[in-house]
């Protein structure tokens, strides 16, 4: 079964500049829930997200995979690191790896 992306997150250090930028330039409904983390929902079936607050910016994309302990193996295997081990967030259970150069990629179990 193909490995479909479902959520993504995108950090900054501008928590209330974001917050209004993607709101206001995709029309995204942006839902802090916290210091530091919004949920954002995009229109017409496209994947969820959230805004993150972090020291630097980047796009963490979040793929659905149907067995993540044997994701986790076949991202080392082919060269990836672990980044965070399988994690049960109270919302999801997911896992961080890194690919060979270094960008970090959210596996979801679904």
């Amino acid at each position: 079964m193909a490995s479909p992306i479902v959520h993504f997150d995108i950090a900054g250090t501008a928590e209330a500049e974001q917050h209004r930028f993607y709101a206001g330039l995709f029309g995204w409904d942006v839902t802090p829930q916290g210091p530091g983390y919004a949920l954002v929902s995009t229109p017409d079936g496209s994947p969820n997200g959230a805004l993150v607050e972090a020291e630097r910016p980047g796009v963490t994309i979040g793929v659905g995979v149907d067995d993540l302990a044997g994701a986790v193996e076949r991202a080392v295997s082919l060269g990836g690191e672990v980044t965070m081990p399988p994690t049960d967030n109270g919302w999801v259970v997911k896992a961080q790896v890194s690919d060979p150069s270094g960008n970090v990629i959210t596996l979801i179990q679904r």
